[in-house]
């Protein structure tokens, strides 16, 4: 049996092809890089005819490994908080807008005001915020700036439902998973929030939006050509689309209580599994599939912190990390917000920015590498104080950690606590092909552990460093933004 999984990420396009083990086959990964369409009043877009040619061309890479013979499904991981507007006939009339769009911020003044003082009830029945991420702030923004667009708009979707409608000539369904990203879904009663829709949108968007259902509801028998194009996925079933979060804490492991999934990619994000009563202030709550939730917080930093440092400043990755494993805790005495995306949790301030604060002509290069690295893990601590329980251990995954062994240590001590870091190079895959496996035959999300390669102990001296630098964090967040 082989299972066929297509990852739709923040920077690139995947296919991947695992066993029946779930295990990732030797070789078989296609790939193709691409990047939101930004700009400096917060665009973040995607253009999703060219997200499906790049799709369409990996699956005709894969197609051609020896072992895409046997595909018994196929499944998605997409990047999560995405949407886009079709036609009737299932055109796209709008980009994809993604979590990273924060032009919406204009609109939160308004919504707020439109919800009165249901702003706690909203976050307990959706699971999120009154924010730019999210759809509402989004499409609110597009209402009053790109109205026309929205007047061709027949049905709202997201990108994994649009590829499937293109594929299979058909209206798709949302998955659960991606629908509660949405800040729409009542997660509890699982159907749209009609009631919050049209108080803060309107009347007429409810019955834009597709219908929901669970990740198992599977669509077979491709429509032409692609019946033709893909013969081997003809009557393949198709599953829904996960988000990309839920799929990499499936991969990571972590699918109990016990168990917080540290992911940092071009983002970052701490999640744990099936946390139930009140959801404490700054955490959201997003769905995996019916019955299992997510709680947790995610930071607009993460690899792009690193990796804006390194290009803006000209540094030489050659030998960084072995530098910054030299380097005192903190040496640097900069206090950084490394918001250079904006902010998500744990403060979720809609206007919030990056900021340096302390530099002299002393300051070097290293320094602000440094104290980037360090502000985006005091960041994550606070989200982790808030998940964390006598019994819990951290197990840490994604493309910046495995590139950075000096930052996951940061991370380590300003945690305070051990970190098991992935030897699985495929963790949001792998969490597909888990949950496949899981529906097709019964198995076990734990049946087969991650591979772990270190597993990482906090310097005891360098925590209360850290608790130091978090104050004078926290001390100039509260002066920027109260």
């Amino acid at each position: 049996m082989t299972l066929l999984v297509i990852d739709l990420g923040s920077s690139s396009v995947r296919t991947l092809l695992f066993d029946g083990c779930a295990r990732l086959i030797e070789g078989a990964i296609c790939s193709r890089k691409h990047d939101f369409e930004t700009d400096h009043d917060g665009k973040a877009v995607a253009n999703a005819d060219h997200l499906r040619a790049l799709t369409e061309a990996c699956l005709d890479d894969i197609l051609t490994h020896p072992s895409a013979a046997s595909v018994r499904a196929v499944g998605m991981a997409s990047f999560a908080g995405n949407w886009l507007g079709v036609d009737a006939y299932g055109r796209a009339c709008t980009a994809v807008l993604t979590y990273a769009d924060t032009r919406g911020r204009s609109a939160i003044a308004d919504l707020t005001k439109r919800l009165g003082g249901a702003l706690d009830a909203y976050h307990q029945a959706t699971g999120c915020f009154i924010h730019p991420a999210y759809f509402p702030a989004q499409y609110a923004y597009m209402k009053q700036f790109h109205s026309q667009s929205l007047e061709q708009v027949q049905r709202i979707s997201d990108i994994g439902g649009y590829l499937y409608r293109q594929w299979f000539g058909r209206d798709i369904p949302i998955s659960y998973s991606v629908a509660s990203w949405s800040g729409l879904l009542h997660t509890a009663d699982l159907r749209w929030h009609f009631d919050f829709i049209r108080q803060l949108l309107g009347a007429d968007l409810p019955e834009r939006l597709p219908d929901l259902g669970d990740f198992d509801v599977c669509q077979i028998g491709l429509a032409d050509p692609y019946a033709g194009r893909w013969p081997q996925l003809r009557c393949v079933p198709f599953f829904l689309a996960l988000g990309d979060g839920a799929a990499a804490n499936l991969g990571s492991g972590a699918v109990d209580a016990r168990h917080i999934a540290l992911t940092i990619g071009t983002t970052s994000a701490l999640r744990v599994v099936g946390r139930g009563g009140a959801l404490p202030a700054g955490l959201w709550r997003y769905l995996v599939c019916q019955g299992m939730t997510l709680v947790g917080g995610a930071t607009s930093e993460g690899g792009n912190a690193y990796q804006w440092v390194v290009e803006e400043l000209g540094l030489d990755t050659a030998s960084l990390d072995a530098r910054l494993s030299e380097r005192r805790p903190d040496q640097h005495r900069l206090t950084v917000l490394p918001l250079i995306a904006g902010e998500r949790s744990p403060g979720w301030q809609s206007d919030a920015s990056g900021t340096i604060h302390g530099i002299r002509r002393s300051t070097s290069k290293l320094d602000i590498m440094q104290a980037q690295l360090e502000a985006v893990a005091i960041r994550l601590s606070m989200i982790f104080d808030q998940l964390k329980s006598d019994e819990s251990a951290v197990i840490a995954g994604g493309g910046a950690l495995e590139s950075s062994p000096a930052w996951a240590q940061m991370i380590a001590d300003a945690f305070d606590a051990p970190i098991q870091v992935l030897a699985e190079p495929e963790i949001t895959a792998r969490g597909v092909a888990l949950l496949l496996r899981d529906r097709l035959d019964g198995t076990a999300l734990d049946a087969d552990s991650p591979r772990i390669s270190r597993v990482l102990r906090p310097n005891p001296e360098h925590a209360p460093i850290y608790a130091a630098a978090r104050a004078r964090q926290v001390d100039l967040y509260q002066r920027l933004y109260g």
